[in-house]
């Protein structure tokens, strides 16, 4: 065996395909985002505007949220000591689990170190517990809670995206004693649709199944009180686990379920991906808990964030760049394409001091590439004119087509 060619070939077939991924070299600039700087290719960090974070209401810069991070390293010092029942189990964790159940309305939560691992350590391990459970998948569900349900080895029925009465077709062939597993999205981050979680929920009562939502795109984002998409729609009681992150509009790392006690308990007392890790260090769960507090508290941060969104959607629009439609934050661009995708995120960069990664698949089918857009209540609307005009000037001297209102 050639160990070298195997690897080399793995490689190349990305680089033919046009979706050999490239990590930009960056460095944020702290108060002053979404202004950064880049390192790659340049004598010295180049100024850039980022575009594709998903720190959407910018909360990873918020004075609270650094002062409190400042005061848990001078206080604690830098890592937790261990995992959650070995020396990692710090007074910060309880705090953020508390006020992460009480923003979602169940008695209790529990801290992961990522979005990923939370999905991937609950759904593998609830399934495992219930015995012949079938899990029932939106077929658009995230790679984390694939993986989940795949490392469960329970049985998989994927039902069409938010198509409910294709999902009522597969819960009313499944036998009605053996448990069910309802696991979908909130937002579905590629194309910025809602699921349609009331309708779910009445079918999960119907066939008596449990429900598992992910709302990593959707918490801090939406609700009065930023509890995500099940808080805006006042569902959050409908639905037995939340599952969400610390990473993207909470500004910091990290991942948590929330849950009734019982559930809690059984994540916590049997997910390897929980027992086995050392636990989050206390330094990003006080950032978290000051972002967690302040945004129930404020919705300035998520009204920003909306009207930014609605404002490059319209200037996309009305410049004719293909933009697709998305009822949230998100705002996608499509190009069908993993070349071109990737040929106009380099020129954006290169040219124009722009940064936005191309998404190509697995995270997207093949033919749907897209540049995906984040805007956030920092980027003004200058920034955002300038932004259209950029992509206008390379859709033209690409020959791709725009598609401007008569």
């Amino acid at each position: 065996m050639n160990y070298d060619q195997v690897f080399d070939s793995a490689i190349e077939r990305l680089h033919s395909e046009g979706r050999y991924r490239v990590f930009i070299d960056i460095l944020r600039n702290k108060g002053a985002y979404p202004n950064a700087r880049c390192f790659a290719g340049h004598n010295g960090p180049k100024p850039i505007t980022v575009w594709c974070s998903n720190d959407y209401l910018a909360m990873g810069q918020h004075p609270k949220v650094i002062a409190a991070m400042e005061e848990a390293l001078h206080n604690v010092g830098a890592g937790s000591g261990g995992t959650r029942n070995i020396g990692g189990n710090t007074h910060y964790h309880i705090e953020l689990e508390a006020e992460l159940a009480d923003l979602h309305g169940k008695e209790g939560a529990l801290l992961f170190t990522s979005g990923y691992v939370s999905n991937d350590a609950t759904l593998s391990t609830l399934a495992k517990i219930l015995p012949g459970c079938v899990i029932f998948s939106d077929e658009l569900n995230h790679a984390s809670m694939i993986a989940g349900i795949r490392n469960s080895g329970a049985e998989k029925k994927v039902w069409r995206h938010n198509d409910v009465e294709h999902l009522e077709e597969l819960l009313a062939e499944t036998d009605p004693n053996v448990p069910k597993l309802i696991a979908f999205e909130s937002v579905y981050s590629m194309d910025g649709d809602v699921a349609p979680i009331h309708t779910i929920c009445d079918l999960a009562e119907k066939y008596n199944a449990l429900t598992y939502i992910d709302e990593v795109h959707a918490v801090g984002m939406y609700g009065p009180r930023g509890g995500g998409i099940t808080d805006r729609d006042e569902a959050a009681h409908r639905i037995d686990i939340i599952e969400g992150t610390l990473g993207k509009a909470f500004g910091v790392m990290g991942g948590y379920i929330a849950a009734d006690r019982k559930i809690i308990d059984v994540i916590r007392s049997y997910a390897p991906g929980f027992i086995f890790t050392t636990s989050l260090s206390p330094v990003l769960v006080a950032g978290v808990l000051a972002s967690v507090r302040h945004l129930k508290a404020s919705s300035v941060e998520r009204e920003g964030q909306q009207a930014a969104a609605a404002y490059l959607k319209k200037a996309f629009a009305d410049q004719g760049l293909p933009v697709m439609p998305s009822t949230t934050h998100i705002v996608p661009l499509m190009v069908g394409d993993p070349v071109r995708a990737k040929k106009i995120a380099d020129i954006l960069l290169a040219e124009y001091g722009v940064y936005v990664q191309p998404i190509n698949y697995p995270t997207v089918p093949r033919g749907t590439e897209r540049l995906r857009f984040t805007p956030g209540p920092s980027h003004t609307e200058a920034m955002m004119d300038e932004l259209a005009g950029a992509l206008v000037e390379i859709w033209q001297r690409m020959e791709l087509e725009l598609q401007r209102a008569a």
